[in-house]
């Protein structure tokens, strides 16, 4: 069995809870080979709400709200391990595993790097790229305009946010938003 990385949904806001209980019921369960990673990916950014002029302030931001990251043992046929299964399923604030049929779809090879590599520039302190560049066409996934669709006008780095030109009412309006409430269209 190779390991590999799987998707847990868990209750917003509860991810970094969720990790430490899973890693403390890993440990106490001795299921350290089936399990050996669970991550919560987060980068530090500038604090949006910064005052200017004064010194600069820093956020731990969540990269993937909503969800935690397992390297850990599959059988042959997809299925999480009886023991890993009831450890994970007994932890609070545990939803279930990104798949279907009860089998959780392991990440691709590259999507499982992104994430690791993410992970890494968070630990150097360096800011995450960004995907998106000016004119790009895009869907917001997540907030007050859910659903609709615009295009990339700016990149605000130093605030973490992204600008994107929706039209509301037959009228271009400018919207600043985190990079991932928004998807390529």
């Amino acid at each position: 069995m190779a390991k590999q990385w799987c998707v847990l949904r868990v209750a917003s806001n509860r991810e970094s809870q969720v990790r430490d209980a899973l890693d403390r019921r890993i440990k106490i369960e001795g299921l350290d080979e089936t399990i050996s990673r669970v991550l919560v990916p987060t980068e530090r950014r500038p604090d949006p709400r910064g005052r200017r002029g004064s010194e600069k302030k820093y956020v731990e931001r969540k990269l993937y709200p909503g969800y935690v990251f397992l390297e850990m043992d599959l059988e042959d046929d997809g299925r999480v391990t009886e023991e890993a299964w009831f450890l994970i399923r007994e932890t609070n604030g545990v939803g279930d595993f990104i798949g279907a049929g009860g089998k959780p779809t392991p990440m691709s090879f590259g999507d499982a790097e992104k994430m690791l590599m993410q992970v890494e520039k968070a630990k150097e302190g360096t800011t995450v790229s960004v995907e998106f560049k000016k004119g790009d066409a895009v869907k917001i996934k997540e907030g007050a305009f859910e659903n609709f669709e615009g295009e990339v006008d700016e990149m605000l780095g130093d605030k973490g946010l992204v600008r994107v030109i929706v039209t509301i009412f037959g009228r271009s309006t400018p919207v600043e938003l985190e990079y991932w409430q928004i998807e390529k269209a």
